[in-house]
């Protein structure tokens, strides 16, 4: 399916010159506070960007002027979508993850987003112009780069309203920012400023509100345009991957493969083109991996 195919309800879509699409959480009534269907359309988004080729990088902010405010807290029952007649345990979270009863009454909603944008080949880029609390924070930490708009302010509130931390954050955000810090900002529930969160580096850069966007996508060509969207697709999934395993043979073993096989793809016309000084026209197609690929990534 092409990204231009589907239609949402919660999320606006674009794809702009260059490839660039930019995804906009689109409730801003509600300061784009995040909902079961919000977070079904998510999933959806990244793994159709994920497969369409005509999707170069993917650029995330909000309507209005918040990027997420968090959960929806409004809705009525167990405002996470959660069945609090089930009694989940650990063997359900490893026997059962995909039985439609734990995937709609257990797992984490958030946690289902960044997985999906975590397994996305395209590059990911938050642009966030406002409030991004809990979820609104969480979610961009499986993004690749995250910029702030001066205006941005950015929690993980969990600890006010009695709750853990979600979305994966806990095995994303010590890796970015390191573990006593993580700790820090997830004890004191603290709001943050966007130069406390750059000094802190989760944010690459912070910048005015109307240069938030040009910023994202100046950024957002200089990874697509001109690149092999295989060997994109290969380094972000290798990065992020081999980073959580115990010993660099890991790395080695899928390196070696994706050395090879990019070797004889679009590593030619890459090679050729250095040496005859011209731009390289590569041909390969994200939607079109290495073999050995979908059995690594799974």
């Amino acid at each position: 399916m092409s990204i231009a195919d589907d239609t949402y309800e919660t999320l606006h879509l674009a794809l702009e010159e260059d490839g660039i699409l930019l995804l906009t959480l689109n409730r801003p009534e509600q300061m784009n506070a995040f909902t079961v269907e919000m977070a079904n359309e998510l999933v959806r988004a990244f793994e159709t960007a994920s497969e369409d080729d005509a999707v170069k990088a993917v650029i995330v902010t909000g309507a209005g002027r918040a990027f997420c405010a968090g959960m929806d807290l409004s809705v009525g029952g167990n405002v996470f979508g959660l069945d609090e007649a089930l009694q989940p345990t650990m063997a359900d979270m490893t026997e059962r993850l995909d039985d439609p009863v734990i995937v709609d009454g257990v797992r984490d909603t958030g946690g289902r987003v960044t997985l999906a944008i975590f397994a996305c080949k395209k590059p990911v880029i938050a642009a966030i112009n406002g409030a991004a609390v809990g979820i609104g924070a969480t979610m961009t930490l499986a993004m690749d780069v995250r910029l702030a708009s001066e205006k941005a302010r950015i929690g993980f509130v969990f600890g006010r309203i009695g709750i853990t931390p979600e979305a994966c954050s806990t095995w994303f955000l010590p890796r970015l920012v390191g573990i006593s810090r993580a700790l820090e900002w997830c004890y004191s529930a603290d709001i943050l400023m966007p130069e406390e969160a750059r000094e802190g580096g989760l944010v690459r850069s912070v910048v005015a509100p109307d240069a938030l966007l040009d910023e994202a996508r100046t950024l957002a060509r200089r990874f697509a345009v001109g690149k092999s969207p295989v060997a994109v697709a290969m380094t972000r999934q290798m990065m992020y991957r081999n980073a959580g395993q115990p010993h660099p043979l890991a790395a080695h073993q899928v390196d070696s493969l994706s050395m090879f096989y990019t070797s004889i793809g679009d590593g030619k016309e890459g090679v050729q083109a250095f040496l005859d000084k011209r731009d390289a026209a590569f041909t390969g197609r994200a939607s079109e991996m290495p073999p050995f690929y979908d059995g690594w990534a799974g």
